[in-house]
Parts: C-alpha cells; structure tokens; sequence
C-alpha cells in the first residue's frame, strides 16, 4: 500500500487525492513524510492539481529547514492512501471497491491493455474520493513579530499586520510581549484556511513592512 511513482501524470492525480482533506502528508505538522514524498516529485504539479500544488508549495519554504522536521524518513511506499493495494509485481482480479492497483506492474513496458486497466482504476478512485463532502481545513496560528528596536512605533506595525486581508484570513487577538532592552514584539493570533493561506505568504506580507518588521516566526500552530 501507499504511493507509487509519483512523476507522470497518473501518480500526482494519487497526490492530489490523498491531500484533498489533509495538509500534510502524515500528522498535523510538516515531517520527513513530506519531504521524503516532495522529493519523489519531479517538480510542482499543475494547476489543476490544486491540493497537491498547494502541499507542494508549502513544504517548499521548508528547504533549508526539511532536516530539522520532525520524524524519520521512510521508504516512499509507506506513505499514501490506506485504502489502495499495492500489486507490484503480481496481477489482482479483484473488484472490490477498497482494493484498487492505482499503478500495475513497474515494467518499464507496459501493455496497453494493462495501461487501460490502471487508468479506469484510477478514475474509480478519484470518483470514491469526489463524492465524499469537501472539508475546509483550517489552523490556528500564533506569530512572533519582532520589530527593530525600542524606538519602533508598534501600534503602527500592528495596523500594518492587520492591513493584511486574504480570502481564508482571519485576524484575532494580539498582545505585546517583552524581549529585553526595551524592545517588545507583537504576538498575534490568526486562522486560515490552509488551502488558501500558508505561513510562507504571511511571511512575506509581513515583512515587507520593512521599516516597522524585523522578522516574523510561527510561535504555534495548530489545525483546528
């Protein structure tokens, strides 16, 4: 069980499907999992592979962080849909709808009448996955910004934090915290839909109010 050859076409609609109701490929936070799927794939899927482009862009802002996620990186077989046998090497007849070989054999020639038989398993499988009801995931996140110095006007930057609107944000409550020497930073709290929203696009928002922000860091983050 779990994902085959993620580069053609066929492996990134597998992708696609396993992450329509989740953001990250085990968990609720980004782990070895991801990177060990995000290096199987041989570049962004396209735009109509919305679930996997979102995952994919994501996981892509932690490059040069991938080896301090958390977890142990495992063979890309061990990670998918729970519910698709894996038949590598050996034929299947089976019609049961929670047995379906997504991939067939890993031949690098491979019949016509085997790649029709992969393909009409594979639309039964995104049909399975289209009918259940589209669940909006949401998180919880706390940010850390951190301004210059004592002398920076932090009713002004959080009015710059909060100009910030994007379909799926949600503003909440801030405070300001002491980091020492007199220097305090604005710890406020948000929601996003994260297929709509991601930490790597607050961030850049964020700190392009560059004469007021210094930094911003997820100070927690939680799906809800």
């Amino acid at each position: 069980m779990g994902f085959g050859d993620l580069k053609p076409a066929a492996g990134l609609r597998v992708l696609n499907a396993f992450l329509a109701d989740k953001s990250y490929i085990e968990g609720y936070v980004p782990s070895q999992a991801d990177i060990a799927v995000f290096e199987a794939i041989a570049g962004p899927p396209p735009a109509e592979l919305f679930h996997a482009l979102r995952w994919y862009n994501h996981i892509k802002s932690y490059e040069k962080q991938k080896a301090s996620l958390p977890g142990v990186k495992k063979a890309l077989g061990k990670y998918g849909p729970a519910d698709v046998e894996d038949t590598t090497g050996a034929a299947t007849d089976s019609k049961d709808d929670d047995d379906i070989d997504l991939f067939g054999s890993d031949d690098e020639e491979e019949s016509e009448e085997a790649k029709k038989l992969r393909e009409e398993r594979l639309a039964q499988y995104e049909s399975k996955k289209s009918k259940k009801p589209a669940v909006v995931a949401k998180s919880s996140i706390l940010l850390d910004v951190k301004p210059w110095d004592d002398e920076t006007d932090m009713a002004k930057l959080e009015e710059c934090v909060r100009s910030i609107q994007a379909d799926g944000l949600v503003w909440g409550s801030s405070k300001l915290v002491p980091v020492g020497y007199g220097i305090k930073k604005l710890q406020i709290q948000c929601v996003v839909e994260d297929d709509k929203v991601g930490t790597d696009m607050l961030e850049e928002r964020i700190t392009a109010f560059e004469d007021y922000v210094q930094s911003m860091d997820v100070a927690a983050f939680n799906k809800i």
